[in-house]
């Protein structure tokens, strides 16, 4: 794992030391850099050494030092890589590395390349004798990757702070980018919260032209759940089993220790088990816990404990209170980037793996790929009445529709209904749960001028509408799939996972596998009252009964608890009229509609609150302080509280 950085143009030598140096823990075992003075490039990057420990230096370069690339992730199959390349006549002068499979696999397959890698994965290669950069990223945005053009310069980094240290790039708010933020909690792609950076979106490639300065992008996958098969409900469980167990077993390749995120959760514990029946040796697992007043709903310990007297596993637990959540707000939120409203559990588990370990699996993905979420839930039970649609985009004859609808003759009444139910089905994301909505938005929160900002549901709803899929339930898992899943669950867990310099794994998003579960039909691979009814009975032999029974929770902290208590200082102070006046982005009314009422506990506006909150920690911490150091100081240091 590391953090990889480059840049052309003018000074590029200079610029980018102070790039890698803004992503140090993602690295510290080495670094190292490579310039072509006469192409006006460099290139930098900083490793943690998991793999190759000796042979793994980067950036690299192929024999003739035509071809150098740097590197930032893990190449799952690269073993069985090699022995091919191997027998195509590359000569290999690591024993083991993962980064030289990317060098001879470039120049055989240029960006065909990408069809054969199985891994998490974020690179760019400098191609000398064809003067360009070819870049990747890994099919479902696993690892990061950010870029610029500002200033004659092209610039890549793997966080959006190592390019604020470039002296072309400034923080103007994209407002775009933050009025999607208030109703997702997190920013989507390709953007970035500042005007000027962008993100390159998962499963894409860009290529840079050095003569031309010309940029392009290209989309190289896309999860398809159109190619569905048709098995026995036993023949899909042995399915499930087989293909996790065999990603398990690909994504603990390493040469240093690994360790599991043990939540309690269905996921993270198949993952365990799983892990154990391969025969690794010396599982050890890592959960969390409340034990405060009140605090008991939020708390799985219990479960993980079970999990891990079934495996005896090495288990470790950790207790987290609201102190500790003020004292790391700060570094949290500079670690994140951008802003992020989402849980925050993860800093404290992969905090603690840490120190025993430097790779830890995480359950990540098991929701989106079998509906864990149930968003298709509510869409489907508005449109019972409806005809089959396969497309779910309503291609049913309207009269039909309407013989449905109860009543009689069809009056204005009726004729208004029928438009609802037509809009309903039409465009499910009008209803999509949203922390604020556009009209919300658009009235009491912002403070800017949002005319010509397209709606944050109108986007959504232009990804739906692109998706491939055979139904509702499809096309919503291809929107999270491209939104929630690379922008929150996956920025969160490469964020908090290289902030302890750790290197986070989700085997659920072996390509492989996921693929195969998408061929599922939708409605074998998640029902109704019982969303992940087929994968909890593809792997019940793994989990405890009671873990089996537990409806899901979130993993989270008890943030509605905590933002009325100890963090109530820190809400009053941050979101008050006067400050968010000066500021000049959230309107000062904000406080009387949303905050006020959350604190005396008049309403449950724990989504709302903690939203506007981390924003204002953001803004506080990259925009008023300008951020590039992480920053010394914690919310008890201010003044303020």
């Amino acid at each position: 794992m590391c953090g990889i950085a480059g840049l052309t143009g003018p000074d590029s030598a200079q610029r980018v030391g102070p790039m890698m140096a803004a992503q140090t823990h993602r690295g510290p075992d080495d670094e190292g850099m490579f310039v072509d003075e006469r192409a006006g490039l460099a290139l930098g990057m900083r490793r943690l050494s998991i793999l190759d420990l000796e042979g793994g230096h980067q950036p690299m370069s192929n024999e003739d030092d035509s071809v150098w690339v740097v590197f930032n992730g893990e190449i799952y199959n690269s073993p069985e890589l090699r022995v091919r390349l191997a027998e195509r006549g590359h000569r290999f002068r690591t024993p083991r590395s993962d980064t030289e499979c990317l060098l001879h696999l470039y120049e055989d397959k240029q960006e065909a390349m990408l069809d054969d890698l199985n891994g998490m994965f974020a690179f760019v290669i400098y191609d000398r004798d064809r003067r360009r950069l070819f870049g990747a990223r890994d099919r479902f945005g696993i690892k990061p990757l950010y870029y610029a053009q500002a200033g004659g310069h092209f610039a890549f980094a793997s966080e959006l702070k190592a390019l604020l240290t470039l002296p072309a790039i400034s923080r103007e708010l994209d407002l775009q980018s933050l009025y999607h933020y208030l109703s997702l909690r997190y920013v989507p792609g390709p953007g970035s919260i500042f005007c000027g950076i962008s993100k390159l979106s998962a499963a894409h490639y860009f290529t840079y032209d050095l003569e031309r300065q010309s940029l392009k992008m290209v989309r190289y996958w896309r999860p398809d759940p159109t190619r569905t098969e048709r098995h026995t409900e036993g023949e899909w469980c042995e399915i499930i089993r087989d293909g996790l167990r065999a990603a398990v077993r690909r994504w603990v390749l390493s040469d240093v220790p690994v360790g599991c995120s043990l939540s309690g959760g269905i996921d993270s514990t198949s993952i365990v088990g799983l892990l154990a029946e391969t025969g690794y040796p010396r599982i050890r697992t890592y959960s969390l816990g409340f034990r405060g007043q009140d605090e008991a709903g939020w708390d799985e310990l219990h479960l993980a404990r079970q999990v891990a007297q079934r495996w005896e596993t090495e288990h470790h637990e950790l207790y987290v209170t609201p102190d500790d959540l003020l004292q790391d707000l700060i570094p949290m939120v500079w670690h994140l980037d951008e802003p992020y409203g989402g849980g925050l559990p993860s800093w404290y588990v992969f905090q603690f793996m840490s120190q025993d370990v430097k790779v830890g699996l995480t359950g990540t993905g098991g929701d989106e790929l079998f509906g864990g979420y149930g968003k298709w839930q509510r869409y489907e039970e508005s449109l019972r009445a409806w005809p089959s649609d396969p497309a779910g985009k309503l291609t049913a004859c309207a009269k039909r529709v309407a013989a449905r609808l109860p009543g009689g003759v069809i009056g204005h009444s009726r004729k208004q209904a029928l438009s609802e139910r037509f809009r309903t089905f039409a465009r499910p994301f009008d209803s999509y749960p949203l922390y604020f909505e556009d009209a919300i938005k658009r009235e009491c929160l912002v403070a800017f001028d949002h005319r010509g900002i397209p709606n944050t549901a109108d986007w959504l709803q232009g990804l739906y509408d692109e998706s491939s899929g055979n139904g509702m339930r499809d096309g919503v898992a291809c929107v999270d799939m491209q939104t929630q899943l690379p922008e929150e669950f996956l920025l969160m867990t490469d964020r908090f996972s290289m902030a302890h310099s750790l290197e986070a794994r989700v085997p659920f998003l072996d390509h492989v596998f996921a693929e195969r579960v998408l061929s599922i039909p939708s409605d074998v691979r998640t029902q109704r009252g019982d969303l992940k009814y087929l994968f909890k009975k593809a792997v019940a032999h793994l989990l405890p009964d009671e873990l089996l029974r537990a409806p899901k929770k979130g993993f989270v902290v008890p943030d509605t608890l905590w933002l009325r208590q100890r963090l109530r200082p820190v809400v009053e102070r941050l979101l008050a009229p006067e400050r968010l006046a000066r500021q000049g982005v959230l309107r000062p009314e904000v406080y009387s509609r949303f905050v006020r009422p959350h604190l005396e506990g008049r309403a449950d506006l724990t989504g709302q609150v903690w939203t506007l909150l981390m924003f204002e920690i953001w803004h506080l911490v990259f925009v008023e302080r300008s951020a590039v150091e992480r920053p010394t100081f914690s919310l008890h240091d201010l003044a303020w509280l």
